[in-house]
């Protein structure tokens, strides 16, 4: 694999610098932004490999930089933020990013969560040699990490894409949120029960017909999720 690429979009330059360091030293190819229109000439250029990206920007917004990644592509974002709340964190995550960090935080610990999301990128939840899934109306094939929906194709990030995979490799069994963190994010200590709240339902919305009356993803109340073939 080749090096990784990473914009780093932040206008507080003590943040920006330090952030760009360590990940340079961690072999990344970091590029950086100090405001919205920087970042979104950078975008529209080049896609990095992962976004991470300041909510308070000038210019333009960190929401709108977000909204018009998931518009246009499926690149991880990880979202850094002074807005501590768990409303302002489903928010975020609502927004499409793939995690989220308040600020002030530890820049091992963000590091940590840039390796964990650059992992799910590369399928590390694949098999050695992964056959396509169909399942009701849905076609999921691991190695291209595309998903067809009555034949349609459907945008999924990597964090739903392996979501789903997880799901759908294990029909009917209940996961619980834990389990699900373990899974797919690999990061109990740093991420929270809601990540895979707002993911579920994300994933959701783009899967299923009538996403508040889920046929694929179902609740099971007081335990956790499941899927339904």
């Amino acid at each position: 694999m080749g090096q990784q690429s990473i914009l780093v979009v932040e206008d507080e330059p003590s943040i920006r610098e330090v952030v760009a360091l360590y990940l340079e030293r961690e072999g990344y190819d970091v590029a950086t932004a100090t405001n919205g229109n920087e970042a979104m000439a950078h975008l529209e250029s080049s896609l990095p490999d992962l976004v991470i990206l300041d909510l308070m920007l000038p210019e333009v917004s960190g929401e709108s930089i977000a909204r018009w990644l998931r518009t246009n592509s499926d690149t991880p974002i990880i979202m850094l933020t002074a807005r501590k709340t768990e409303a302002d964190r489903v928010a975020g995550l609502d927004m499409g990013a793939d995690d989220y960090v308040t600020k002030p935080f530890s820049t091992r610990e963000l590091v940590s969560r840039v390796k964990a999301v650059l992992r799910r990128t590369s399928s590390k939840l694949v098999d050695s040699d992964p056959q396509p899934l169909e399942v009701g109306h849905l076609q999921i094939d691991p190695k291209q990490r595309t998903v067809m929906i009555g034949g349609k194709s459907k945008s999924l990030t990597a964090t739903e894409f392996d979501l789903l995979w997880v799901f759908a490799r294990h029909p009917r069994q209940v996961f619980t949120r834990d389990q699900l963190l373990d899974l797919v994010w690999g990061l109990n200590d740093y991420i929270d029960a809601s990540t895979v709240t707002v993911h579920i339902r994300r994933l959701r919305e783009k899967i299923e017909e009538a996403p508040s009356k889920p046929r694929y993803v179902q609740t099971v109340w007081g335990v956790g999720y499941k899927f339904e073939p």
